[in-house]
């Protein structure tokens, strides 16, 4: 009786292993009992689900990569074709507008080859000493004319007696320019967007606080998984 049960529990990891090697991901086994082999099935319907949940979230990548990218290559095309027919004519705001989508198309492009460094683990940091409030005041004064056309206010408030850091400041700067970019998209017209620098006991807090709408409790376990989207319609969150 002993023998039939072990025989088959291993039968169906045996199943679902095989399944998963024919790509199929989303396996889950019954488990019988609470020693090792419980444990093993245990331990198998956990790996399955994370490797069914990391799929899913590479193809949502995938799609929102092949979104962003759809739109500055539209507006180049179509601004080519234009010109080339000559339903457009050439005018400095034209050129600017593609010079614009240009430069957006070649950031989406260094994100992903960032993310690909990341994956192979051969993302470098550049560390040397960094003034935290010389770089709020740099992030706030990129975004100002963004915060005006939306008639958003844009505070940037400084700590004193902040601490020098040794930090990538390019990568820092990327991830306060991320974090602006969302506050300012999703505050409505007359509210504010806040970045403040502070002293902190390990050393230096950077705050990007707005009064929007802000996330959604469901989703706060959340946001800091890789590839997580609290908007399914794929608005840029």
């Amino acid at each position: 009786l002993l023998s039939r049960g072990f025989l088959r529990q291993l039968a169906e990891l045996t199943r679902a292993m095989a399944a998963i090697r024919g790509g199929d991901l989303a396996q889950q086994v019954a488990v019988y009992s609470q020693d090792e082999l419980g444990s093993l099935a245990q331990a198998f319907n956990q790996m399955s689900a994370d490797l069914h949940r990391a799929s899913y979230l590479r193809q949502q990548m995938t799609a929102d990569i092949a979104h962003e990218l759809r739109t500055p290559l539209t507006v180049i095309s179509g601004y080519a074709e234009g010109l080339a027919d000559g339903t457009l004519k050439p005018t400095p705001e034209r050129f600017e507008a593609i010079n614009t989508e240009v430069t957006l198309l070649k950031r989406l492009v260094e994100d992903v080859r960032t993310l690909s460094l990341a994956d192979a683990g051969e993302l470098r940091l550049n560390l040397q000493p960094v003034q935290p409030a010389e770089m709020v005041a740099q992030v706030g004064a990129s975004f100002q004319p963004l915060a005006q056309v939306g008639q958003v206010e844009l505070r940037v408030e400084l700590g004193s007696g902040l601490p020098v850091l040794l930090i990538d400041r390019e990568r820092m700067l990327q991830v306060l320019a991320n974090l602006t970019s969302n506050a300012l998209q999703h505050t409505p017209a007359g509210g504010v967007v806040t970045l403040l620098a502070r002293r902190a006991p390990e050393g230096v807090q950077w705050v990007v606080r707005d009064s929007g709408s802000g996330i959604a409790p469901e989703h706060l376990p959340h946001i800091f998984e890789r590839f997580y989207r609290a908007d399914a319609a794929r608005t840029g969150v």
